[in-house]
């Protein structure tokens, strides 16, 4: 892959579905990738849980194979980057080994504890008045009232599973838990941090944490792992890991990235306000901006960002990918003459759904599979199909659950563009490469990333549903393995920030369909009144799981 002088990075994107391994030429657009499952185990309790070792073994056999097929660019390694899921919660020994099963995102258990923490008899949004003051003044935002972040997981395994608690030296995120294992260093950034809410994200380049955050946060000090600068070299590859995966010996591993902050960059559109859309397991719209902005009410802030002398919008949907992947093991049928449903793939499940017209016959699907986080912070929603016939197909539904994310994802860019008090887009033309012969980056596009954005159908669908026009980056669900990549580059002055853009080329552009968009219209404004007209319900259903 890598000829001389082509520094390469090696870049493990820990999704919630496994780890993609990649390695990362920093002087052209090479990226060589593969990718090992690993499945959530997610119960009707709450609990959304699964092994870390079970992503050290897919990272260790991911890497041998990238090393046997590319031996050549192994000589060119320059380091080790690791991003991906974040406001997961790996208990683990003073070694950095894990000492019991990973909290995902997705962990609502510790919702009643963190709101015995964080609230009171008088609240505002949950808080404490004088604590939600104390939150925002210090951390530029709050934890999650849901339970569904490093807080609300550190509650549940301190009250509910005490001899865990007992034998845990420090709490870390995922990310930072495989840099432990590369390295045998047990260390934290600010920005691997930040939904902990523990140090102050008003101000960028923080390596402390805030005692009176921690005092509010019930957090014990001694379980935090150490802060280093953002950008900076965690530690080296241990010489038995190196024998391991047949790297070479000394590899820098830099500090760990959330997978917002690879994507920012991974997407190529850096400047101020160039927005992405995200369509992973779950989604997000991310966007650098100059200055800080928080809404505890819409679950977003803005937070420092892996350039160092701006920010990054930090929001998200509970689910997103995840949702097509529900329906597909539940709606698809071999009448359809695709595969096995657990196999079927993204583009078969497309050509079903494309013979339904925009609008799934009027089906409106909610993709509240398990509550939602921005711009509502609701753990007891639930997802649903509304408006069915006797004339809905399968077809239709399949539709309906693309066009409900979609739906979904313009009430969270709507959502930002009113923290943000500005409108958001890709930014203004340029010469960014782009592939084929579609026009390059016109204004008022979002560019769009993630495995959901491999499919034609959906970033149409996006599109229409927007009514603005949708790009999809190049290689769309290896975005943040290239983000990382050029994280490390920029971090070792490898790279200047001016090559990024130049190194994610574009590839094709999706216009709005103006019949389409007046259908959607009209759907949107329904899908908006959801959430308000049936929470009352979703509340006291809960209670019954």
């Amino acid at each position: 892959m890598a000829t001389t002088n082509d520094p390469a990075v090696l870049a493990v994107d820990l999704g919630t579905g496994g780890p993609k391994i990649a390695l990362v030429s920093l002087r052209s657009q090479a990226i060589e990738a593969v990718h090992h499952r690993v499945e959530p185990r997610v119960s009707a309790s709450g609990a959304a849980l699964q092994d870390p070792a079970d992503w050290w073994r897919a990272v260790v056999e991911g890497t041998r194979e990238l090393v046997a097929q590319h031996p050549g660019t192994v000589a060119e390694l320059v380091a080790v980057a690791v991003t991906g899921q974040w406001g997961s919660t790996v208990p683990v020994d003073a070694a950095g080994e894990a000492t019991g099963e990973c909290m995902l995102w997705m962990d609502t258990r510790g919702g009643p504890l963190a709101r015995g923490v964080l609230g009171g008899r008088v609240s505002v949004e949950g808080f404490r008045p004088r604590s939600i003051l104390e939150w925002i003044r210090r951390a530029g935002g709050a934890p999650s009232t849901e339970g569904n972040d490093p807080l609300g997981h550190r509650l549940w395994i301190q009250h509910e599973e005490p001899q865990l608690y007992a034998r845990t030296a420090k709490f870390l995120e995922p990310l930072d838990y495989l840099n432990a294992r590369f390295t045998g260093r047990v260390a934290a950034s600010q920005t691997s941090m930040l939904l902990s809410w523990l140090t102050d994200n008003r101000r960028l380049g923080q390596s402390d944490y805030d005692p009176v955050l921690v005092r509010l946060a019930a957090a014990d000090p001694r379980r935090l792992p150490t802060l280093v600068p953002t950008g900076s070299t965690v530690g080296t590859v241990t010489q038995q890991v190196a024998d391991e995966l047949g790297l070479p010996p000394d590899l820098p591993v830099l500090t760990a990235l959330p997978d917002l902050l690879s994507a920012t960059l991974g997407t190529g559109g850096i400047g101020m306000y160039q927005t992405h859309l995200s369509i992973s397991t779950s989604a997000w719209v991310g966007c650098h901006t100059p200055t800080k902005r928080t809404s505890i009410a819409k679950q977003m802030a803005t937070v420092p960002s892996a350039l160092g002398d701006c920010y990054v919008l930090a929001n998200n949907h509970e689910t997103a990918g995840v949702c097509m992947e529900w329906a597909r093991n539940l709606l698809v049928d071999p009448a359809d003459e695709l595969t096995e449903p657990v196999r079927s793939s993204l583009p078969e499940i497309d050509r079903v759904a494309a013979t339904a017209a925009s609008g799934s016959g009027g089906v409106l699907f909610a993709p509240w599979l398990n509550g939602e986080r921005s711009p509502v912070a609701n753990a007891d929603l639930r997802g649903g199909f509304h408006n069915l016939s006797l004339a809905t197909t399968r077809a239709d539904l399949l539709r309906s659950v693309l066009e409900g994310v979609a739906h979904n994802n313009r009430w969270l860019l709507e959502a930002s563009e009113s923290v943000l008090k500005r409108p958001l887009s890709a930014g203004a033309r340029s010469s960014r490469p782009t592939i084929g012969s579609r026009p390059r980056n016109p204004a008022g596009e979002l560019r769009v990333i993630g495995g959901g954005a491999q499919s034609d159908l959906w970033c149409q669908i996006h599109a229409d549903v927007l009514g603005r026009p949708v790009q999809r980056v190049a290689e769309p669900l290896l975005a943040n393995v290239r983000g990382a990549a050029f994280f490390a580059g920029l971090s070792l002055g490898i790279m200047d920030r001016s090559e990024v853009a130049e190194r994610v080329p574009l590839e094709r552009l999706f216009t709005p369909d103006p019949r389409a968009q007046k259908v959607h219209e009209a759907m949107h404004r329904e899908f908006v009144r959801l959430h308000r007209m049936e929470r009352g319900m979703y509340g006291r259903l809960a209670e019954l799981r």
